[in-house]
């Protein structure tokens, strides 16, 4: 197993992809603890998998502090972050956009790695055996390729990719590395706000007419890719952009 015995975090778990990466990290060996506003599908997750749910919005910095408190006494260190719990605004204009929405953007899908990096890196620098440990930051294709529709969310995602590149150049010399997974729009309960239609047959093959290999990001897609780059098998990978697109971003 190639996460045997390590201790995960991993937020927005209680769905779509952050419930399949803790479930494909669980089945690899680790301990995880799913974080989630959504209580009972995220107690659900975490039942289901042998792990513990922590109740966390990302946006606060004491809920993330508490997160990683819990991590660290029920495991007795930390290894792996997936800072996985993000939010979109309906696929509009970008007038359309209210400075509500703009804030709770930046608030979830930005600032979360502010409070998670304050919170997480001191746990790794503390691991018995000397600092290590990696984080997987989920962002998008769209932070790299934005599409139209949505402007604001796509500004969120690049923040995530450069903050996670000056993350991975400022903890490489303490064994820390920062990777980030771009997905294409996937099968997850958010699909529709991406789409900003109706999700219909027809709407769904406006979509799936960008993407090369003709469907949308999986679950199960994301969560291979996750525990690749948490893994050993990634030990010389920080800093990298993992696009799991079906080649929409070539």
């Amino acid at each position: 197993m190639r996460l045997a015995d390590r201790s995960a975090i991993v937020t927005g778990a209680a769905s779509g992809f952050g419930a399949a990466i803790a479930e494909r990290f669980a089945a690899e060996g680790a301990r995880v603890v799913v974080a989630d506003l959504d209580e009972p599908r995220g107690r659900a997750v975490a039942q289901g998998i042998g792990g513990l749910f922590v109740r966390c919005d990302v946006s606060r910095g004491e809920d993330v502090r508490a997160l990683v408190q819990a991590a660290v006494a029920a495991h007795g260190r930390l290894d792996i972050v997936v800072n996985n719990a993000g939010v979109t605004h309906v696929n509009k204009p970008h007038l359309d956009v209210s400075e509500d929405e703009f804030d709770r953007l930046y608030r979830v899908n930005v600032k979360s790695l502010f409070h998670m990096n304050r919170a997480a890196v001191p746990a790794m620098r503390a691991n018995p055996g000397g600092a290590s440990g990696v984080f997987v930051n989920v962002a998008s294709t769209t932070g790299v390729r934005p599409g139209p529709g949505l402007c604001w969310y796509s500004g969120s995602k690049g923040a995530v990719i450069t903050t996670s590149k000056g993350l991975a150049l400022e903890l490489a010399r303490e064994n820390i590395r920062v990777c980030v997974i771009n997905p294409m729009i996937g099968e997850t309960a958010m699909l529709e706000q991406f789409m900003g239609v109706p999700d219909t047959p027809e709407n769904r093959q406006r979509f799936l007419a960008r993407i090369p290999l003709g469907r949308f990001t999986r679950p199960a897609d994301v969560a291979g890719a996750a525990v690749y780059l948490a893994s050993d098998d990634a030990g010389f990978l920080t800093g990298v952009c993992l696009d799991v697109d079906g080649g929409r971003n070539i």
